[in-house]
C-alpha cells in the first residue's frame, strides 16, 4: 500500500454554497475540483443504515496542502451539535492549516474581523501558531510551515493536519502510527499548556503527542499535498464527550480525514491485520465511483476514538474542464504528476 498525503478534511455544513464562499474568501480554498450531488448509498455503516442524499464540493489551495470536502445533507436537515466542543472531546477537534508567515496570516484575519482566539503563540516544540473559530464554530489552527507549492497572494495554504481528541493515545497510535505511518514523535508531554489557554476547555490537563511521517511521499499529487502532521490529545482530568454522539456522518463539523492512496487491495489487508477492517469499501461494489468530474475508489476505517479515516484511490481528475481535459491515472501509473500539470488546476479557480 502507498499513502500519498492528506487529500482533504471533510467539513459538514448546513449550506454548502455559503460555506464554499466563506472558505475560499478567508482560507483561499478556491480551486473547485468537483461539485457533486448524489445519494450516499455505500456509507450505511455511518448513516444509520439509510442512503443519504447529499451535495459535496472538493476545494483546494494552490499554496499546497490538503483540500476541504465541504459536505451537506440535502435529504434531511443537518443535525447540529447541542453542546460546545471542549478540547479533548472525542474526534477531530481542530483543522490545521499551514502558513509560511503566521504573523501575516494573523494580521489579515484580524483585519477581516475573524474570531481569533488569543494571539500568536508557540506549541511545545517551538512552532508558531494561532487559533480561530469560523462562522460555523469549527476550530482552526494556523501553523507556520515553510513549504509552499505555488506562492500566491494567500496568507495560508491548505490542510496540514488535524488535532484529534482520543480516549487512550496508545490505542489510537495503532491507526495513526501503524496504519497511516506517522512514525516520528515530535513531542509527548503531559500537563497544562499556555498555547491552549484561550480554547474551550483548554485549561484542563492533557497528554499531547505530535506526530509526523518520516517517508517522502511520491504519489501523483504528493507535491501539492506536501508533508503533514497529526496531534493526538487526551484530556486527563475530565470525561471526554463523543463529538458525533447521536449524529451521523455528514452532519455539521469535521466529518472525516481523507488520505490519497494507491494499492487499495493491499491496504485492505493491512488494516485488517492491524485490527481496523474497512467499514466502507466502494471497490467491493463497483469498479470506480463517479464523483461528477472526478472518479475513483474509496474506503473508510474508524479509529478507536471514533474518528472516520477515508482512503481515496483516484482514477480520473479534471485538468481543464472547459476543453474536457482529464487525466486518467489508471493509464499512467502512480508516478508523480509534473508540477506544471498540477499548476493547471488554476483554471478551475472560483473567484
Amino acid at each position: 500500500m502507498k499513502i500519498n498525503g492528506i487529500q482533504q478534511l471533510g467539513v459538514g455544513v448546513e449550506n454548502v454554497d455559503e460555506a464554499f464562499k466563506w472558505y475560499r474568501k478567508h482560507f483561499s480554498t478556491d480551486i473547485l475540483m468537483f461539485d457533486s450531488e448524489e445519494t450516499a448509498e455505500l456509507m450505511l455503516t455511518h448513516t444509520d443504515g439509510k442512503p443519504r442524499e447529499r451535495r459535496a464540493i472538493l476545494a483546494l489551495s494552490l499554496e499546497g496542502g490538503g483540500g476541504f470536502e465541504i459536505w451537506q445533507h440535502t435529504g434531511k436537515k443537518p443535525a447540529t451539535i447541542n453542546f460546545e466542543i471542549q478540547l479533548g472531546d472525542l474526534g477531530i477537534n481542530i483543522g490545521v492549516l499551514k502558513s509560511d508567515n503566521v504573523e501575516a496570516a494573523f494580521n489579515k484575519y484580524k483585519t477581516s474581523g475573524l474570531n481569533l482566539l488569543g494571539e500568536v503563540s508557540k506549541d511545545p516544540s517551538g512552532n508558531k501558531h494561532f487559533y480561530l473559530k469560523d462562522i460555523y464554530n469549527n476550530l482552526w489552527e494556523v501553523k507556520e510551515f515553510p513549504e509552499v507549492f505555488k506562492k500566491e497572494k494567500a496568507v495560508n495554504g491548505g490542510v496540514f493536519g488535524t488535532l484529534i481528541g482520543v480516549n487512550n493515545i496508545e490505542d489510537s497510535l495503532k491507526v495513526y502510527r501503524d496504519i497511516l505511518g506517522y512514525d516520528i514523535v515530535v513531542y509527548d508531554e503531559k500537563g497544562t499548556f499556555e498555547d491552549f489557554s484561550e480554547l474551550p476547555g483548554g485549561t484542563n490537563e492533557f497528554r499531547r503527542v505530535l506526530l509526523r511521517h518520516s517517508d517522502v511521499k511520491n504519489g501523483a499529487f504528493s507535491a501539492l499535498f506536501g508533508k503533514s502532521e497529526i496531534e493526538l490529545i487526551q484530556v486527563l482530568n475530565r470525561e471526554a464527550k463523543d463529538i458525533y454522539k447521536d449524529r451521523i456522518w455528514g452532519d455539521p463539523g469535521f466529518i472525516h480525514l481523507c488520505f490519497d492512496i494507491n494499492e487499495m487491495d493491499s491496504l485492505r489487508e493491512k488494516v485488517k491485520e492491524v485490527g481496523f477492517p474497512f467499514t466502507v469499501d466502494s471497490a467491493k461494489a463497483m469498479d470506480t465511483f463517479d464523483m461528477g468530474e472526478a472518479a475513483g475508489n474509496f474506503a473508510y476505517i474508524q479509529a478507536p476514538e471514533g474518528t472516520l479515516i477515508e482512503f481515496v484511490e483516484t482514477h480520473k481528475i479534471p485538468l481543464v474542464k472547459k476543453i474536457g481535459w482529464y487525466i486518467d491515472l489508471r493509464k499512467r501509473g502512480t508516478h508523480p504528476l509534473s508540477k506544471w500539470i498540477l499548476r493547471m488546476f488554476r483554471f478551475m479557480r472560483v473567484k
